[in-house]
């Protein structure tokens, strides 16, 4: 801010050096001058305040901050110590609730334990009743089983001897079935060779059949057929779902596989 004061001085100064005596416009311009000057040091005047009100701001806010810091480090005691006492007393409570329920547990434990010996007992009498009447009814059971077994035995050499003879007979019975397999078998042979003749027989009619439809299509005959003639033309040539179409589905179908059977020809 001196600084400013002083750069204003040295341009008044300067200014009238400068200025040659006499003129009003020396005289204009040396007002205006001062007038610049006399701006200048108001200017540096609000500045100065400025300066000294941020100052002042700044230490306010200083002090402000001080007393929050100051007063963040006091609740943060409080707090802590709130926390230790909150936590001390919960200690206490817990543990008098836990000596409480110890001895209520303890109580109630007792109690189960002598009303599960009795049931223990008395089922452990209860067992040894039914374990003496079991080994009696076991003894009467074993000496009953003896004489089943001993006819299970002999039931069972004569289950022997009928699976004998009927294996024997099975065996017979499959030989049998092996003689007929074998002439169906042959008999089937000769019904895949009837097939396969049957098939080759089909194929060169379905031959025969486009042949004689291309020469028909070269003609442009086959749309003066009847639909009756072409639905048989179309079964010569193997085409399905013939019943089913139209005359001209009929014409267009059977040109399509004439053309097919040419190319494959």
């Amino acid at each position: 801010m001196a600084s400013a004061r002083d750069q204003g001085r040295k341009i008044e100064a300067a200014v009238i050096d400068a200025a040659p005596l006499g003129g009003d416009s020396v005289e204009i311009k040396l007002r205006r001058a001062q007038d610049a000057a006399e701006r200048a040091r108001e200017a540096e005047e609000r500045a100065r305040e400025a300066a000294q009100d941020s100052k002042s701001q700044a230490e306010k806010v200083k002090e402000v901050s001080e007393r929050g810091h100051a007063r963040l480090r006091e609740v943060e005691g409080e707090t802590e110590t709130q926390i230790k006492q909150r936590i001390a007393q919960a200690k206490r409570t817990a543990e008098e609730f836990v000596r409480v329920e110890r001895q209520a547990a303890e109580a109630e434990a007792e109690e189960q334990r002598r009303e599960a010996q009795e049931e223990v007992e008395n089922e452990i009498a209860d067992a040894h009743d039914d374990a003496e009447e079991a080994r009696h009814a076991a003894e009467e059971l074993v000496a009953d089983a003896s004489e089943k077994l001993v006819e299970a035995r002999r039931i069972a050499d004569e289950a022997a001897r009928a699976a004998r003879a009927a294996a024997e007979e099975a065996e017979q019975r499959a030989l049998e079935i092996a003689g007929q397999a074998e002439r169906q078998t042959a008999a089937a042979e000769d019904r895949v060779k009837t097939t396969e003749q049957l098939r080759d027989h089909l194929v060169t009619t379905a031959r025969e059949t486009a042949r004689d439809l291309n020469r028909e299509t070269a003609n442009g005959g086959l749309s003066s057929y009847s639909k009756a003639e072409l639905v048989d033309l179309a079964a010569a040539a193997g085409i399905s779902g013939r019943s089913h179409m139209t005359k001209q589905e009929l014409v267009t179908a059977l040109r399509s596989t004439s053309r097919k059977h040419e190319a494959r020809s």
